[in-house]
């Protein structure tokens, strides 16, 4: 028996004042709990958009999104309660500490007392801050910075966790313990959606990943199997760079 769906997008379009193009065009995906489902693809392809939309920041053109079940268009409001994101922007306070970050983020999203300090203590630890919860985020590294981050969207619990490019500009110990956390996370039962342009991560870590472009889905299904129904790809990259080309997409 198959998971239930935590994320069903249905036929959602984005359409921007001014624009020919669609910037979401027809975007039609599940993602089911437990699962890392990588949303893939070259600049302006749609992927931040869609996320967007789907975090209730932009109302869609046309098109439906529900997060367990809960339409976000007409409840947004119980939709926010079962995400957490952590976006390609640090959305941290840098003047305040790690710790003082999180009990406040983790007031917003309701929790208090005992629970709250709790919470605050166990994502800084899951994000190697526990040494450094005191100290102001405009002093940390990039990669400190981009696990606070991603503590900070964790705090309470979310059913789905949307990613977008958690990993970008940081080291590689920051970057292996932000991945080894989404593995665990997902074990715990979280359900979590990654955008990425490193492929080796997304066939390391994802269960199935949707290539987008133009603003719609190319290809869908599990990294290993997209891999090998292509001729001559040996890997992710080589896979995506077919799908969507080598011209540059600046």
């Amino acid at each position: 028996m198959n998971p239930a769906p935590v994320l069903e997008v249905r036929r959602l379009v984005k359409r921007y004042r001014g624009s020919d193009v669609p910037a979401v065009d027809g975007l039609d995906f599940t993602v089911r709990e437990g699962e890392i489902f990588g949303l893939l693809g070259p600049n302006g392809a749609g992927k931040t958009t869609a996320i967007s939309i789907i975090c209730t920041v932009l109302r869609p053109t046309a098109g439906s999104v529900s997060i367990c079940s809960v339409d976000i268009s007409k409840n947004p409001s119980e939709a926010r309660k079962l995400f957490g994101l952590a976006p390609q922007e640090i959305a941290l306070y840098t003047t305040l500490t790690a710790r003082e970050n999180l009990r406040y983020f983790g007031r917003l999203y309701g929790l208090s007392g005992r629970n709250l300090s709790e919470r605050t203590e166990a994502c800084l630890a899951l994000a190697g801050l526990e040494g450094s919860g005191d100290k102001r985020v405009d002093t940390f590294s990039g990669g400190m910075k981009r696990r606070a981050n991603l503590a900070a969207a964790i705090l309470h619990a979310p059913r789905l966790l949307l990613l977008d490019e958690p990993t970008v500009g940081i080291d590689a110990q920051s970057r292996n313990m932000i991945l080894e956390n989404l593995s665990a996370l997902r074990k715990a039962g979280t359900t979590i959606v990654y955008t990425t342009h490193y492929m080796e991560e997304a066939e390391q870590i994802c269960d199935r990943v949707a290539v987008m472009d133009r603003g719609r889905i190319v290809a869908e299904g599990a990294p290993a199997d997209l891999i090998g129904e292509a001729e001559d790809c040996d890997n992710l990259e080589q896979l995506f760079l077919r799908l969507t080309g080598k011209q540059l997409r600046d």
